[in-house]
């Protein structure tokens, strides 16, 4: 089965083609057979893309195409033709999976998508702004490429479904839990995939039964993980909530906004451009959003940087807490996403503020760039896991997962 999966972004595209065997899911990560991606400028004249396959040919190319659907058309046309070749013709790709950022309370499973499926996430566009629409735009562009080929969706909020009333509904009038205000979550798929490679890599075969995950990118988010189910996670209505990131603010008292509102001028568009692009790591340091720049401008003595690192060390810490008193103990703590796989700095500054709980952190082995490995000290009483996040595998099982039962119905 050759599954191609696509993962839309506000500004970028990024695609890969497995191919599985029908029978069984594999039990580890295959090798995508090709890997395509594109950056487009800010004013979107411009495509940058960039191809690779596993044999080790690359494409690197600028094209100025008229739309989005002209650059995705062009990149994916690099599966079957030139050196990026790895397939003979577009029409073997059996299914397509989208990822797609939010589902709300409906869609809390992977589902085969159709036009009132497409039309309900178009909907919630206003609950992500940034990336319902550009999913759309992604799957018209797949049935005007490959016709009528089998497109899945796989909902980011869906692993976060199983959260308790408690842990969802927000201490508003109760309004806006009928208006649909509530607690979604986000990075489900990356948590959800986490807290499976966990059990893995501990030779479970089921996750710990309290098992933390932290998704450290340039977006950020905690999951409390019972039994293979998120009870908590720090995201909320919107992916702006909970803690500091790359360039969006986290949680602030909103108090702020309404001061801001009333008092300093600012318009709705202006608050959201801030919260969400000039904020966080970028906002405090005033050098960068990249967690790699920020350290940097800290051993060059820059002051701004040092807070930025300080707050972020602060929230991350106070998040984990919160996470711990939702599961009433912890087995495994999981580090995953660009920082939290490659930053040792931020793994051993998160795990020094729970010593109490006589997590011992293996500070020779944190510092070994460590992938999938348990990085805790032998007698540690928790255990410490840094996983390479594979959001594109897990939306390909699940593409798997659901066209087998879709067949054998």
């Amino acid at each position: 089965m050759k599954i191609l999966v696509l993962n839309a972004g506000s500004s970028s595209e990024k695609s890969c083609l497995y191919e599985i065997a029908d029978k069984a899911f594999p039990t580890q990560a295959l090798q995508p057979l090709w890997e395509g991606q594109i950056n487009w400028t800010q004013d979107q004249s411009v495509a940058e893309i960039e191809v690779k396959t596993a044999t080790g040919a690359k494409l690197q190319e600028s094209i100025s195409g008229d739309s989005r659907q002209a650059d995705l058309t062009y990149m994916l046309n690099t599966l079957s033709h030139g050196a990026t070749k790895v397939i003979d013709q577009l029409s073997e790709i059996n299914v397509v999976g989208h990822r797609v950022v939010h589902g709300g309370q409906d869609y809390q499973d992977s589902v085969v998508i159709t036009e009132d499926i497409k039309k309900a996430i178009a909907g919630l566009s206003n609950l992500a702004p940034a990336h319902n629409p550009v999913a759309v735009e992604g799957i018209e562009a797949i049935e005007n490429i490959l016709g009528n080929v089998t497109q899945i969706a796989v909902f980011d909020t869906g692993f976060h479904a199983t959260l308790p009333d408690a842990a969802a509904i927000y201490p508003g009038p109760y309004q806006w839990v009928e208006q649909g205000i509530r607690r979604y979550g986000f990075h489900g798929i990356s948590h959800q995939y986490c807290s499976q490679r966990a059990a893995q890599i501990l030779g479970q075969d089921v996750p710990p039964e309290r098992l933390i995950t932290c998704h450290l990118g340039n977006g950020c988010s905690l999951a409390a993980i019972k039994n293979g189910r998120s009870i908590d996670t720090t995201m909320g209505f919107t992916p702006v909530e909970g803690l500091m990131m790359g360039s969006r603010s986290g949680s602030v008292d909103p108090g702020i906004l309404i001061y801001l509102l009333r008092y300093g001028n600012y318009s709705i568009e202006k608050l959201d451009d801030i919260l969400n692009k000039t904020s966080g790591l970028k906002g405090i340091s005033g050098v960068s959003s990249d967690m790699r720049e920020v350290r940097e401008a800290i051993a060059q003595g820059n002051s701004r940087a040092q807070l930025a690192w300080d707050i972020y060390v602060h929230r991350l810490r106070s998040g984990i807490g919160a996470m711990l008193t939702s599961l009433g103990g912890l087995d495994a703590l999981v580090f995953t996403a660009g920082v939290g796989e490659h930053s040792a700095e931020i793994r051993q500054a998160a795990c020094e503020a729970f010593g109490f709980l006589g997590l011992k952190l293996d500070l020779e082995k944190n510092q070994q760039q460590p992938v999938d490995e348990d990085i805790a000290t032998s007698d540690s009483a928790v255990r410490v896991l840094v996983i390479h996040t594979q959001e594109d595998w897990a939306i390909a099982q699940q593409c798997w997962q659901l066209l087998k039962k879709v067949r054998d119905m």
